[in-house]
């Protein structure tokens, strides 16, 4: 098999387990939200596989799970949301993979992760949906602050997970 078929197929893999993570197990943290779980193979992919299939998995789960539960309600912002996140961490995690030290590696990640997710969630996210629904911008953001702190703490935690699975993740597409 090619390296671009192997690629394909490990996309098409981590897209679905995205939807499924996202639609199976639902651990509510607010009132009308919860961890969605389809962050960490999108933070698995992002660490392993760099920054475009990171954004493929993040953004197209996001249009899947869209489709599947609420038709395109919420789907274009979280998606372009998925966007930005996904190149942030993947180009992001790269120089960071290589630190030595756990302590600085971890709180570069975790650092990394507030910054790229509140650029996603807070910021293209909020901007958005400000466009499409013409709410004030300060609104959709603030509606949007349960969501970034339950991503950046999604992404946070599976930080382990993306090493502990790298290698095995890594040699798929080789």
């Amino acid at each position: 098999m090619t390296r671009s078929v192997k690629m394909l197929c490990v996309l098409g893999a981590g897209i679905a387990l995205f939807v499924v993570l996202s639609l199976c197990l639902q651990v509510p943290v607010f009132e009308n939200y919860y961890l969605c779980l389809g962050y960490a193979v999108m933070l698995v992919y992002c660490y392993s596989l760099g920054p475009w299939p990171g954004v493929l998995v993040g953004a197209l789960g996001v249009v899947l799970y869209c489709l599947l539960t609420s038709g395109l309600r919420g789907m274009p912002g979280w998606s372009l949301g998925n966007v930005v996140i996904g190149l942030g961490l993947g180009f992001g995690l790269q120089p960071i993979r290589k630190i030595e030290n756990r302590a600085l590696k971890a709180g570069a990640a975790v650092v990394l992760i507030i910054v790229v997710t509140a650029a996603g969630i807070l910021g293209v996210k909020s901007l958005t949906e400000h466009i499409l629904y013409a709410q004030p911008f300060m609104v959709r953001a603030a509606k949007n602050f349960t969501a970034f702190v339950a991503d950046a703490v999604m992404l946070a935690v599976s930080i382990p997970i993306a090493e502990l699975l790298d290698k095995r993740v890594r040699k798929l597409v080789e």
